[in-house]
């Protein structure tokens, strides 16, 4: 062994218990003697194992001498229990036929790979039932491992072992003892119940994956509902937290089908399509740690940390891993093909920028006991770039990973039915690959590239495939264009004509405005307009914003008008996490114990940002309970909560007081009712007009805190929509209409039911209310309170005809 060879086994101090070679019957050890070259073998004879020595032939005439014999017992034969054939490359994954099952996993740098067969009962002990160690000569075709099984494949889940270099300097973590998840697999299958440790407090139980079988399940005739993107109104929503809270009253609460008891709720509300935050498996008990403040354990309650980019979270099932994991998938399909009964689409939160695996300290579970150096964004020394802020960056523009990423976003589409992705933190996947240079692209090295690992890319491969895609550009794409390495692409992001992004500008300006800060008339009036600044330019259209005031990172709308500054205390890090810049308002008091006119102006904030979302061009997304006024304290970041902060807490939306939720349903659903409130195209002067204090005289200045226009519209005629966020009311002087008059119909300064005039409002209370408006509007005027929004409509002016 030469010095280079045995440096490189010093570094990898692990060499030695990974490549420990396994006894078979036949056997040779070899020795190095300049005078004699012995030879070691065993053979079988009978019931007996015979060990042989020969000199090989030198010096002493070959001559070969029994040495030991050792008695053994005659074995028991019996039939085995699978037939072991070669297999196809392709599909990946295991793949269920009429006569067996095929398994395929690419591997370029392993050097062995073994199948491991376990079942339910084997699993929890960490014990493997079968193993099939696969043939390189047979059982792989290029990069890829591959085996056929016939047999019976009842209760047996599968995982692998991969043995190879165990060398993190050159980005390899081959470990022979760990049984690993197939990228592919449909299920995975671990621990049965939400935040529960596993066996002896386990944090990170074995998991294995699910054979697959030739189940059909009844999807009723269910097709894509295909909205236009411009019709859409978004729920952003996380699928435990829906219906954990008792008060929901669901025979599951927490799963996929609390959610469907609950879709009833949505429709009233308005909203056509759902965006589950991330239902991919992944580890809740990831940051399992107590908490001194609230005394309860952080978990890792959202999800963004993918275990598995095939599998459903099947702790969000109420069956659990019953059946091998197919129910509960079973049970996702059932949430989808639901939620389309009732004419809403469902989008996936999809976070394919980490894995769960995390830094050089984290767990190897899967991609990187298969191919570390194939799935990760790695640095020259192995080092894990961390553009995701979670301690490592997925390869999304390598060959092999933009491939298994398109290939799990078509299993979702075309099996589970869903209608859409968001990409969390996006831009990830616009960054180089750890092989994108020119050596490894040209062949040679090209004058003036800058070109290296993590560099944004201008057209990057991975989102060409999803543009272009026969399956996946016909559905919904939605990008959060930033990450954590500081790359900001909101209006610019590569986008084919067909991508949408999640509009944080948006969100900036809105709340900038909406508190009366100065200088953000301009901007906020682009907002209103889809976003032409950034949009129009590029070739896209108004629906290729996504607007939202509020996400499930940041604060609830309730809490954006109660606090000035972040509490997150109880998350256990003093205050520290979180963002500290929110552009919040508390409305003169912080916290949620204050005085009744602050209250009351704090409802009429959140009314004004509503009122805002729904009357913007773009598509409106809603988060999570802020239809009712949801609080979580304060706290900003409630990543590690699985309790009363983040659950729907259906008692309070119930509540007379909850008289928001009649306002956003009532304003939702105006806006479905309305053609000139989602164009195609971003609004001109034919159909759109601004107005200030006076018709026509729109007031841009860095002080104005007014902005009012009038929209044609071909169903509900013309309409008249302003927002007055200084601290003074002003009375406002209306557009000449001969024939027709201006009729109120939302003042977000009036208490329910007045702050919309629906049909709802008995008749008796609603001419007393007309009569209120009716003095300034024969005067073609109207009194608008400070930090307060309004919705006219035009009608016939038939006072004059009346003798």
């Amino acid at each position: 062994m030469d010095a280079s060879v045995m440096e490189k086994l010093l570094r990898c101090a692990s060499y030695s218990t990974l490549h420990t070679p396994k006894l078979t019957s036949t056997h040779n050890f070899e020795f190095g003697n300049p005078n004699m070259h012995m030879k070691w073998r065993t053979r079988k004879n009978n019931n007996a194992l015979v060990v042989n020595a020969s000199d090989g032939g030198g010096g002493g005439g070959g001559g070969e001498v029994d040495t030991a014999v050792v008695e053994k017992d005659k074995p028991k034969v019996l039939p085995p229990r699978f037939q072991v054939l070669q297999g196809s490359p392709m599909p990946f994954g295991a793949t269920a036929q009429e006569d067996g099952v095929n398994f395929a996993i690419y591997s370029r740098n392993a050097t062995s790979a073994t199948l491991c067969l376990m079942t339910p009962s084997d699993l929890p002990e960490k014990r493997v039932t079968e193993q099939i160690p696969l043939d390189q000569l047979t059982n792989k075709t290029g990069d890829v491992w591959h085996v056929f099984l016939k047999g019976d494949f009842t209760n047996m889940l599968y995982g692998y072992k991969f043995s190879g270099e165990f060398c993190p300097e050159e980005g390899h973590y081959y470990d022979s003892s760990r049984i690993l998840l197939d990228p592919y697999a449909k299920a995975v299958l671990s621990r049965e119940e939400f935040g529960v440790l596993g066996a002896d407090d386990d944090c990170w139980s074995q998991m294995a994956c699910k054979i697959p079988s030739n189940h059909e399940f009844d999807w009723e005739g269910d097709l894509p509902l295909s909205f236009a993107q411009r019709d859409l109104v978004i729920y952003e929503m996380h699928v435990r937290g829906f219906t954990r809270h008792e008060s929901s009253k669901t025979e599951s609460p927490g799963t996929y089908l609390g959610v469907v008891d609950k879709l009833d709720h949505l429709k009233e509300l308005g909203v056509n399509c759902i965006e589950l935050m991330p239902c991919h498996e992944f580890n809740e008990l990831e940051y399992f740690s107590y908490n001194p403040v609230l005394g309860d354990y952080r978990l890792n309650y959202w999800g963004y940390s993918t275990i598995n980019y095939f599998s459903p979270m099947l702790r969000y099932a109420s069956a659990g891993g019953r059946n091998g994991g197919l129910d509960a998938i079973n049970e996702f399909k059932q949430l989808v093909k639901e939620a389309h009964k009732r004419g809403i689409e469902v989008l996936m939160d999809v976070v394919f920028n980490h894995t769960a695996e995390g830094n050089e300290n984290g767990p190897i579970l899967s991609f990187r006991g298969v191919d570390n150096s194939v799935f990760y964004m790695l640095a020259p020394k192995g080092e894990f770039y961390n553009y995701s802020g979670c301690g490592n960056t997925f390869n999304c523009n390598h060959p092999i990973v933009r491939q298994f990423i398109v290939d799990s976003l078509r299993y979702w589409v075309t099996d589970m039915h869903v209608d859409g992705f968001r990409f969390d933190l996006a831009s990830i996947m616009t960054r180089g690959s750890s092989l994108f240079d020119a050596v490894n692209v040209y062949g040679n090295q090209v004058e003036d590239d800058l070109l290296t690992t993590g560099s944004p890319l201008t057209n990057p491969p991975l989102i060409d495939m999803i543009s272009n895609d026969p399956i996946l550009r016909g559905v919904k794409l939605i990008a959060e264009a930033w990450d954590c390495g500081g790359l900001y692409q909101v209006g610019v992001f590569p986008h084919w004509g067909i991508w949408s992004e999640w509009n944080g500008k948006y969100r900036d300006t809105v709340r900038q405005f909406i508190k009366g800060t100065d200088g953000f008339s301009g901007a906020f009036a682009e907002c209103l307009c889809g976003s032409p600044n950034l949009y129009q330019e590029g070739g896209r259209k108004p629906w290729n914003s996504i607007n939202f005031i509020c996400a499930h990172d940041g604060f609830t709308l309730a809490d954006l008008v109660m606090y000035n500054d972040k509490h997150n205390l109880a998350n256990g890090e003093d205050n520290k996490d979180g963002e500290s810049h929110n552009n919040s308002w508390n409305c003169g008091q912080e916290g949620e114990f204050v005085s009744i006119s602050v209250k009351r102006l704090r409802k009429r904030q959140m009314r004004n940002f509503f009122l805002c979302l729904m009357v913007s061009q773009g598509v409106p997304m809603i988060h999570m309970g802020d239809e009712y006024g949801h609080t979580k304290g304060g706290n900003n970041n409630t990543y590690c909560h699985d309790n009363y902060m983040n659950y729907f807490q259906w008692d309070k939306k119930e509540e007379s007081s909850s008289d928001f939720f009649r306002f956003c349903r009532l304003v939702t659903n105006f806006r479905h009712e309305c053609e000139a409130l989602g164009l195609n195209d971003f609004p001109t002067a034919e159909r759109l007009q601004w107005h200030g204090h006076a018709p026509e005289t729109p007031d841009w200045s860095e002080t104005s805190r007014f902005v009012a226009f009038t929209m044609k519209d071909l169903v509900k005629g013309e309409l008249y929509i302003a927002f007055n966020t200084s601290h003074l009311p002003v009375t406002i002087t209306l557009p000449e209409r001969p024939g027709y008059r201006w009729q109120p119909l939302v003042d977000t300064s009036k208490t329910a039911p007045f702050d919309f005039l629906s049909d709802d409002v008995p008749e008796r209370e609603r001419e007393v209310a007309m009569k209120q408006y009716a003095q300034f509007l024969d005067g073609n005027l109207y009194p608008m309170l400070s930090y307060s929004s309004i919705i006219l409509l035009l009608t016939p002016d038939v006072s004059g005809l009346i003798s």
